[in-house]
């Protein structure tokens, strides 16, 4: 899909809103139009312009006073392991990925739920609800994978994320709370990232970083890591 094509969709912006990351600031948000099918071209396309999905929407900040908000993708063929990240590869090698059709068995919104409860309390998910988790976790798109993780038959943990013309999108990944020793949010990000590079697929994309936001600081482990600036992809020193 070329720029032009992209300027030929239709999007919304709403109302300003209380910031979900930092305190006191006002945000706005560019929604694509509902009404656009949501194919793997078009989403590709956005997702290098700034845009990222939540449930089957595609959004990006649009705020009056602040650009805080910057995507980040990881460089996967020139990634390499740190130390740090070798032991939590090693640690779980146990584990065992499958590939989920769906995610309408209860274990799995009883996972999301006590993840929601240990991490997130201070969040927009809590408190967790089946209607958000529908909305948000179980939403496909053309594009839609979801892996469980394994120890043996147990599940701890669980990822969403979408495979597009040039990366995979890393959507959203909740964990089993009890197992921190693990570091199993740490691990599913390696584990996208060999995923990627089977894939031959250059980038693999968290979402939105903010310097002054703890809570995303953690993806800036991941280099060479590049983020969106002035529409144009610049590499983090």
């Amino acid at each position: 899909m070329q720029a032009n094509d992209i300027q030929q969709l239709q999007f919304y912006q709403t109302t300003a809103h209380p910031c979900s990351y930092l305190p006191g600031q006002q945000a706005r948000t560019v929604f694509l139009d509902p009404a656009v099918p949501l194919s793997k071209g078009i989403y590709s396309a956005l997702v290098t312009a700034g845009f990222r999905r939540s449930g089957t929407h595609l959004y990006r900040p649009a705020c009056d006073a602040c650009q805080a908000c910057l995507s980040a993708r990881i460089k996967v063929r020139e990634f390499q392991q740190n130390k740090r990240f070798k032991r939590v590869w090693r640690r779980n090698q146990d584990l065992r990925s499958q590939e989920l059709k769906h995610l309408d068995s209860p274990q799995f919104f009883e996972l999301y739920s006590r993840y929601i409860n240990a991490r997130h309390v201070d969040g927009d998910m809590y408190p967790p609800s089946l209607e958000q988790y529908q909305a948000f976790i179980e939403a496909k798109t053309e594009t839609t994978h979801f892996y469980g993780f394994y120890d043996q038959q147990n599940l701890v943990a669980l990822s969403v994320m979408d495979e597009l013309d040039h990366g995979l999108s890393a959507m959203y990944t909740f964990f089993d709370p009890d197992q921190s020793s693990r570091s199993l949010g740490s691990y599913v990000i390696l584990w996208q990232i060999e995923k990627a590079r089977r894939l031959n697929l250059p980038y693999v994309y968290l979402g939105y970083w903010i310097k002054a936001c703890d809570k995303m600081r953690y993806k800036t482990d991941y280099r060479p890591l590049e983020i969106l600036i002035d529409r144009g992809w610049v590499l983090l020193n």
